[in-house]
């Protein structure tokens, strides 16, 4: 009856291994083939910004810094009286999207605006007007709203944050009970733990799907098309993510018998590279892919991405059980053990660290004035900190006090933890900000840096962004929304830039509605120092609000 029972069993778990496997393998097939690039920034358009050509162009064409993709429905030219003037679908070849336009529109300003996504999944928008014969009354795009909602950016970093935290409760218990845990102990809570952090991976790699959509086409949470989804499914982003998901599957029921008493070596060695492929995921759909070296990047990221959750695996699994449950004699024989393995997973983060830094900063200037850079440096600041409790608890494993005395040790070790938590929280904020390197290479005017912040009025809520907040010339995004974080539709948009500090009097900033609640602006900052920004938004013919911001500007 045993045998009857098991034998189905383990088939079953071997045909749902297999079928996790076959999805990644079709995930793996329909990979796009795409030269590695980084993000993809405006370089150049035709007809040129601003300018005044003689007669209408059959074509507007954008070159972008490198090759983009299409997001559905989101490139749009309008005429001077408010109509589309484009005709069919924009072709895309690399990082050159070419626009059909009817030739024969009506004199005046047109209105060109776009949102497609660079090789690391990031979406890049912008707008710009050219006029036919003279310039006239630039119009309104009437168009849906093509910013994500801020909900939907900050969920795409909480989605990554709980995948980050999924793989350390994973890969923890895994490590230790495969080659630490006494045999005397119950493997129940570390097995729960196990299956908690793959039950988050699985979570936060669907969540990072879905919201991939709304992120990249703008919208809120639950505006996702079917033809947008597909557009994902079918970039590298969607294929790496893809493969996650089916290579999880694979090793769900190798996990099983693992978790539950001692498996064999070969085993063992099968779950090893599954979990190595899984790991490749990460970098694989994000900027490591896209950097100048990506086969290196991507190595490296993941290399790094493994130390961190078997360090902080294991930290976890010392403070939660063997620092608890194990006895003196089973402590003297696994601390010593940890303490190396420890060490090694910090000198491969170092040197991780190390090679990523020099890849997406790229320089020193970049290190310091650009946001990547700073948040890398509060990255580093904060693992020095974890570095020096580390040597305190690897000083105590070798002067063997730590099994006498667990206490010292399980509190340096929940130090570290909590510290090393909070790394994780830069990381997931890291992989959505612009790299370093590719920020300082941006011509004037586009992301070297960035300034958001939310003021509300009795009348409206407005988003403000300035890009790249730095010396000279800047480009301002406002977008109006309702108390219930709905679009507010604006009859005006008024607004000017002082720094009185340097005696700069108040500068009008031109202000190009884009939507009904969104408007953009160019703005030349020529002095560092704390910008005093005022902006004034009318609502209806007599209901208008003023509200101001600080923008430093270094």
């Amino acid at each position: 009856m045993t045998v009857m029972t098991v034998a189905p069993r383990r088939w079953i778990a071997r045909l749902t291994a297999a079928a996790g496997l076959l999805v990644t393998v079709v995930a793996l097939l329909i990979v796009p083939a795409s030269p590695a690039s980084a993000h993809a920034v405006l370089s150049r358009t035709s007809p040129a910004a601003s300018s005044v050509v003689p007669s209408g162009p059959a074509e507007v064409v954008l070159t972008f810094s490198e090759a983009v993709r299409k997001v559905p429905g989101k490139i749009r030219v309008v005429a001077p009286d408010g109509s589309r003037a484009d005709r069919g679908e924009p072709s895309f070849d690399g990082g050159v999207v070419t626009i059909p336009v009817d030739p024969s529109g009506e004199r005046g300003t047109y209105l060109v605006s776009f949102r497609v996504i660079s090789a690391d999944s990031h979406p890049v928008s912008g707008a710009f007007t050219y006029s036919v014969g003279a310039p006239s009354a630039a119009p309104v795009d009437a168009g849906d709203d093509s910013r994500a909602d801020p909900v939907v950016s900050t969920a795409v970093k909480v989605a990554r944050f709980l995948g980050y935290a999924g793989l350390v409760l994973l890969v923890g218990p895994v490590l230790v009970l495969a080659a630490l845990w006494p045999s005397r102990l119950s493997r129940r809570g570390p097995s729960r733990l196990a299956w908690t952090g793959l039950g988050l991976v699985a979570v936060a790699t669907v969540a990072d799907l879905w919201l991939q959509v709304p992120y990249t086409a703008g919208g809120g949470l639950f505006e996702v098309t079917g033809e947008g989804f597909s557009s994902v499914l079918g970039s590298t982003f969607g294929a790496a993510h893809l493969v996650r998901l089916g290579l999880l599957a694979a090793s769900a029921f190798l996990l099983r018998p693992l978790l539950a008493r001692p498996v064999g070596r070969a085993d063992a060695i099968i779950l090893a590279v599954l979990g190595g492929a899984a790991l490749l995921t990460w970098p694989l759909a994000g900027h490591a892919a896209a950097s100048p070296a990506p086969a290196v990047s991507v190595v490296v990221d993941a290399v790094h991405l493994g130390s961190m959750a078997v360090w902080l695996g294991g930290l976890l699994m010392l403070v939660v059980f063997l620092l608890r449950q194990a006895d003196e004699r089973e402590l003297g024989a696994i601390l010593p053990i940890w303490s190396r393995w420890a060490a090694l997973a910090v000198s491969a983060l170092l040197l991780g660290g190390i090679v990523q830094a020099l890849i997406e900063v790229g320089n020193l200037e970049a290190l310091f004035a650009t946001t990547y850079g700073r948040l890398l440096l509060a990255k580093v600041g904060l693992f020095a900190v974890v570095i020096a409790v580390a040597a305190y608890s690897r000083q105590l494993v070798r002067r063997r006090t730590a099994a006498q005395r667990p206490v010292p040790v399980r509190r340096a070790v929940l130090v570290e933890l909590v510290v090393t938590v909070v790394v994780l929280g830069l990381s997931a904020t890291l992989v959505q900000t612009t790299p370093a390197r590719t920020a300082v290479a941006e011509p004037s005017g586009t992301q070297a840096g960035f300034f958001t912040a939310t003021l509300s009025s009795s009348l409206f809520t407005l988003q403000v962004e300035l890009d790249p907040a730095e010396r000279g010339n800047n480009s301002m995004h406002l977008y109006a929304y309702t108390k219930d974080n709905r679009p507010q539709p604006v009859v005006e948009w008024r607004a000017t830039a002082a720094l009185p500090s340097a005696g700069v009097e108040p500068i009008e900033v031109p202000l190009l509605p884009l939507t009904d609640n969104h408007a953009y602006g160019d703005i030349n900052m020529p002095a560092a120092g704390d910008w005093q920004l005022k902006i004034t938004v009318r609502t209806s013919d007599i209901d208008q609000a003023t509200v101001t911001a600080t923008v430093p500007i270094r």
